[in-house]
């Protein structure tokens, strides 16, 4: 996804035209135009008060485009609710794989991302 794809998600989500969202972030008209229209690229400035106007953006996905940040934090309101929180017995431990199964675990195989791998045996 390119930065203008960014921006038109952006405005799309907000429910904003081309003019909107520049009235909203206080620049001309014609440099959000020309921006959509790939004919300019968006300036530091213009990506400066686009985060102004929407503090909610997450920067390294609006302008970076890193996909593992939040594009938009959405505030999602929950009802109050009151719970009585009883005391539980404490246990000493979570159960292992071999008591939950009744099995031991022979080996494990790690694969990692450059098409390596790791073996690791019970001796």
């Amino acid at each position: 996804m390119e930065i203008i794809d960014r921006l038109q998600y952006l405005m799309k989500l907000h429910n904003l035209s081309a003019s909107a969202f520049a009235d909203k972030i206080n620049v001309q008209r014609s440099s959000i135009s020309h921006i959509i229209s790939g004919r300019n690229k968006p300036s530091l400035e213009l990506m400066q008060k686009v985060l102004a106007a929407f503090p909610k953006v997450n920067a390294d996905w609006l302008i970076l485009g890193n996909t593992s940040a939040e594009p938009v934090s959405i505030e999602v309101k929950k009802e109050s609710t009151t719970e009585t929180i009883l005391p539980q017995e404490k246990t000493n431990s979570t159960p292992t794989p071999t008591q939950i199964l009744g099995k031991q675990v022979k080996k494990v195989v790690i694969f990692y991302t450059d098409n390596t791998f790791e073996e690791i045996s019970k001796v």
